[in-house]
């Protein structure tokens, strides 16, 4: 029995198997809930891009009932124009008009696209329905990372700001991206902050404190709630076995650096430090900083969580200190650490705290050649309270793909990371 029709894009024709389907010629999509017993899935099929003719996407969002009188959570859908937005509603006659007060955005890595964020996108609605908007980027995709960090930040700040539009009733937002889509967001959220005020703090009527309002500042024009990323270079990629495929061989990584501009673009220069734009400290090290017209650095302070979830092991692509925060001594005894029965692959949860030893400002921007680039990118990183969760599929057979396991990018290939994603739900602040 169909129980939901959500509208996706445009199409022509639709079909439904044990169940029945209504199709509506002209709307902008069509789809169709069936179940069965406790269980029940959504399909639709939508043209890329919202256009008739466009290249057809399939369409599955699943879903639940506790029993088959209960009604049925309904999963909303929209193809706006880069992205794919996705949000619950908490009982059947909710109103499409009536968006949940919490936007999410999910932005994907190198050579991805918003179909990397499918699962977990799909289990923030399921788990939190009625409370979240998640909204997948796609400003950024394929070839389009190749551009460079901020070039890319710049592209994900407008898409925000044009979703917050469409959605006035949006009170707090939220990031999660995933490796190099980490990056982009952090440069992206210093673009959209705006600083908060005493006076801002302290006007609201009936506030009980200042953590009331938003003394940190705003993102979008919105509360900043969480910030969170997996496996991503937040201290590049250059040397010391960031990249981990090149097997710590210093002739490796010193040709990668030179060569990579030449495979990845501007992305390359940026992530191997080598960029040098009239004489300006590498992005990177510029992005552990305020700087005159970005507050890098405030506006992930802004944020009530940031947190960091790094491949511990078996990740090619990101090594762990990179990816966690930290150095090498600080990184923990991988034979003393302790698995969650509820989260098998996560193995070490640090609470995130900004150390004494870097309490210190980073070096000017001035004397960037003489100083450790990632030693100062550390310090810079340090003065926010990051979570630091490690992950190991170290006795998972989906191991050496650990780098997209951690965030299912395909849910067929990558589905040991789930329990990674239902942590991040569980302890995600709404």
């Amino acid at each position: 029995m169909v129980t939901a029709v959500t509208p996706v894009s445009t199409v022509r024709w639709g079909f439904a198997i044990g169940g029945h389907c209504r199709v509506h010629h002209g709307w902008r999509g069509m789809g169709c809930r069936l179940s069965r017993g406790k269980s029940s899935f959504v399909l639709g099929l939508m043209s890329e891009g919202g256009r008739a003719g466009g290249k057809a996407v399939f369409v599955r969002l699943m879903g639940s009932f506790r029993d088959s009188v209960t009604k049925a959570q309904k999963l909303q859908m929209e193809h706006l124009d880069d992205g794919v937005e996705i949000w619950g509603s908490p009982t059947a006659s909710s109103q499409p008009e009536e968006f949940p007060e919490h936007l999410v955005v999910m932005v994907n890595g190198i050579v991805g696209s918003a179909e990397d964020w499918k699962y977990a996108a799909e289990q923030f609605v399921k788990k939190l329905p009625g409370k979240v908007t998640v909204y997948r980027s796609q400003s950024n995709y394929s070839i389009l990372t190749f551009d460079g960090v901020d070039m890319m930040g710049e592209r994900l700040a407008k898409e925000v700001l044009s979703v917050v539009k469409r959605r006035p009733g949006v009170q707090r937002i939220s990031f999660v991206a995933h490796s190099l889509g980490g990056l982009i967001a952090r440069y992206a959220v210093g673009r959209l902050y705006e600083p908060g005020s005493p006076e801002e703090s302290s006007s609201g009527e009936g506030s009980s404190s200042a953590e009331d309002e938003y003394p940190g500042g705003r993102v979008a024009g919105l509360e900043p709630a969480n910030f969170i990323t997996f496996a991503t270079p937040h201290l590049g990629s250059r040397g010391h076995k960031q990249l981990p495929f090149l097997g710590g061989l210093p002739f490796l990584e010193r040709g990668a650096s030179q060569a990579a501009h030449l495979i990845v673009g501007r992305t390359g220069k940026h992530l191997f430090l080598t960029d040098d734009d009239g004489g300006k400290p590498p992005l990177l090290l510029r992005m552990v900083r305020d700087g005159e017209d970005i507050k890098f650095r405030s506006a992930l302070t802004s944020f009530k969580r940031c947190v960091a979830y790094a491949n511990a092991n078996f990740d090619h692509m990101v090594g762990w200190r990179t990816s966690s925060i930290r150095r090498q001594h600080e990184l923990p005894d991988p034979h003393l650490l302790a698995s969650d029965e509820r989260y098998p692959h996560i193995v070490f949860v640090g609470r995130g705290d900004v150390t004494a030893g870097d309490q210190g400002e980073p070096s000017p921007a001035g004397t960037f050649q003489r100083v450790d680039l990632e030693e100062e990118m550390i310090r810079g990183l340090s003065q926010v309270p990051w979570e630091r969760i490690d992950v190991s599929f170290k006795e998972s057979t989906q191991r050496y793909i650990a780098h997209t396991t951690i965030q299912v990018k395909s849910y067929w290939m990558n589905s040991d990371g789930a329990d990674v994603v239902s942590h991040m739900i569980d302890n995600f602040l709404v």
